[in-house]
């Protein structure tokens, strides 16, 4: 059975292994104290927000999300970043993880929930494809530094 809900203090150490294989997934590189600042702002619940999935009482999947305001509508929440364990996969957890963050959005009063993810990221887009709606878009990074 999965259970979704808030990180708590004693998930530190565990929820740096998921982080940390969520950027290498994606070949980012992050500073050692880059997971203490992340770590931080995910406990501080400001401008950052978490949920994790347990199975067995053991940490296997966490999401990051943030709200923001749009010009059109009402605020969007943007599910920034969504890992699983690889032992865990299969078992629904990614799923639960964004219906998690769907009724905090829904709660929030949020106009849509939307994820980017790699084009060849095929496993989460097959689930992504049942989930939500492609909407055509594709995505830029102007370097600033």
């Amino acid at each position: 059975m999965i259970e979704t809900g808030s990180l708590l203090p004693s998930d530190r150490a565990a929820w740096e292994v998921l982080a940390r294989g969520y950027k290498a997934f994606y070949r980012t590189e992050v500073p050692d104290d880059g997971y203490e600042e992340m770590w931080r702002r995910l406990r501080d619940g400001t401008e950052v927000h978490a949920f994790a999935a347990r199975a067995d009482g053991k940490l296997v999947g966490i999401a990051h999300y943030l709200f923001h305001t749009t010009g059109w509508m009402a605020d969007s929440c943007y599910l920034q970043d969504l890992f699983v364990d690889e032992a865990a996969r299969g078992r629904g957890v990614a799923r639960a993880l964004i219906e998690h963050v769907a009724g905090a959005a829904r709660a929030r009063g949020a106009a849509r929930l939307y994820w980017t993810t790699q084009e060849d990221n095929t496993t989460a887009r097959a689930l992504y494809d049942r989930l939500a709606r492609f909407n055509g878009f594709v995505r830029y990074d102007y370097p600033l530094a």
